[in-house]
């Protein structure tokens, strides 16, 4: 992590030099001059001051305070700035659409102020021309964005991976709270991580397992996979890249393996794809969103079990590459038109402005049974003496009235703790609850686990794990009437299989909490 303690530094001595307005001691003094606060103003989102004092970091209501010193700001006209920074494929497509779309559901008037390709603006005015806000992008890489947010230099982080423990105990020394905690992060969107090939390849389907082993070079012909006798060459993103540390932390590091010098690698989408496209003996890892003329391969293992990419499969998080995309932000208050704009990525007006941007947007969608039907043949081919027929048949009973909604959780590996993708599904299902839109309805958390071990003792840890997502979805949704509709639990425990045991990806898969609802 040398290169990321020397990024954050470097941005930190940026950042100190940069915004000497906010480096100035300002006094907050009460309304009836008793009480008074001196010390360095950190910032200001139009309602509260921060300020560094001698008794530490305070946050102080500017309503009831009247603020003296060189660094204060102007409270009649002041313009909210909200930095920033992160994934390129996030600030370039994705967050310019949903500002664009905010604005306009608030009659904003809106401009963007381009400085280069990484660097650009965008101002929003009220109908009177006055301006509001001022959002900042540096569209840079998951990398950047986290040592930005470290050094105070940006706002939100936008990053394509989950945040990394050295960058999380980075940021709780620097005061920016625990980044690993719920509403610290939020899932805005989700991606795919698709293995491609070239039109021309006869190659069709590979195991995760055989993906990580040909990424590492272990295997280097395409025999070996069932093509002709050729070297495989291989192409993925840039390493500092969001997607490909997803990659590598997703598909190489539970294989225990690393990557194979002489990867090529691309700075986007496009490039990358039309270079494995002209490649007959090419693979590589590319976005779901911007697969191009590549064929993508189909996921399969020795159990028989094989599932292709799809938007559903990406939502439900069935798919085993999914790459949510993350907004950070720090343990502090944003402005108000700062936070105005994250609640309304939660809308389903902006889940519309996500699909259209070509990603897998979060809005829950009900399944039938009668959609569903590899799962089910999965579950019978599975049947043996671990799984007796009368445990199918009381699945099949169970969930033959109800609808699979793809909202999904699933746990980190080796813990009981919920992955960032489910921490940010509790909250996006807590607030439809909340809005009443399961009113009237029965709402059940249907628990599911891996094949390792007896069958009972699988169900009843299935089980637990969904009473533990129910009470976790509870405790978000603090303003429901549990009255109002019914929410329950019940457990399969390895019943219904979405992927073979026999790699740590497979076991993840299989380990999950569904909603089902009727």
């Amino acid at each position: 992590m040398t290169h990321l303690r020397a990024a954050v530094f470097a941005a930190l001595s940026f950042f100190i030099g940069a915004l000497p307005g906010l480096a100035q001691d300002v006094t907050l003094r009460s309304q009836d001059g008793k009480v008074e606060i001196t010390g360095t103003l950190l910032g200001f989102d139009g309602e509260f001051y921060r300020v560094d004092t001698i008794y530490g970091e305070l946050t102080v209501d500017g309503s009831g305070v009247q603020c003296d010193g060189p660094g204060c700001p102007s409270l009649t006209n002041y313009v909210a700035d909200i930095s920033i920074s992160g994934a390129a494929r996030m600030g370039e497509v994705l967050m310019p659409a949903l500002i664009e779309a905010f604005a306009l559901r608030n009659n904003y008037i809106v401009e963007r102020h381009a400085t280069d390709l990484q660097r650009f603006e965008y101002h929003l005015s009220d109908a009177e021309g006055t301006k509001l806000a001022r959002f900042f992008f540096h569209a840079s890489n998951s990398d950047e964005g986290f040592a930005d947010l470290l050094a105070n230099e940006a706002d939100i982080s936008m990053s394509l991976r989950e945040i990394r423990p050295e960058e999380a105990r980075l940021g709780y020394e620097a005061g920016l709270g625990d980044m690993r905690a719920a509403n610290r992060s939020r899932v805005l969107a989700l991606d795919g991580m698709v293995p491609v090939v070239a039109p021309g390849n006869p190659v069709r389907e590979i195991s995760p397992s055989d993906l990580a082993r040909v990424f590492s070079g272990d295997i280097d012909n395409w025999q070996s996979l069932g093509g002709p006798d050729a070297s495989i060459s291989l192409h993925l993103f840039e390493m500092r890249s969001g997607l490909a540390q997803a990659v590598e932390d997703q598909l190489m590091k539970p294989a225990k393996l690393k990557f194979a010098e002489g990867v090529q690698t691309y700075a986007n989408a496009l490039a990358l794809t039309s270079a494995v496209s002209r490649d007959p003996f090419g693979i590589g890892i590319a976005s779901y969103a911007e697969l191009g003329n590549t064929v993508p391969l189909t996921f399969t293992g020795p159990c028989g079990f094989s599932l292709s990419v799809s938007r559903r499969n990406i939502k439900t998080e069935d798919y085993p590459l999914t790459a949510p995309m993350f907004l950070y932000f720090p343990a502090r208050r944003l402005p108000k038109v700062a936070r105005a704009f994250l609640a309304y990525t939660r809308t389903p007006s902006a889940q519309i402005v996500i699909r259209r941007a070509g990603f897998v947007d979060q809005a829950p969608e009900e399944v039938p049974v009668n959609l569903q039907g590899d799962r089910f043949v999965n579950a019978i081919s599975v049947a043996g003496a671990d799984v007796e027929l009368a445990e199918l048949q009381r699945m099949t009973e169970r969930l033959n009235p109800l609808k699979r909604l793809t909202t999904s959780f699933r746990f980190e590996a080796g813990r009981t703790q919920l992955d960032a993708q489910s921490r940010s599904n509790v909250q996006q299902f807590a607030r439809a609850l909340e809005a009443g839109v399961y009113d009237g309805r029965q709402v059940l958390f249907v628990g599911f686990s891996d094949g390792n071990g007896p069958a009972l003792g699988n169900r009843e840890i299935a089980l637990k794990r969904a009473e533990s997502v129910r009470r976790a979805v509870l405790e978000a949704a603090e303003t429901i009437n549990p009255d109002l509709l019914s929410l329950e639990v019940d457990a399969f425990g390895e019943a219904m299989p979405m992927a073979c045991d026999d790699s740590a990806w497979g076991r993840q898969v299989n380990r999950r909490v569904e909603i089902w609802v009727r």
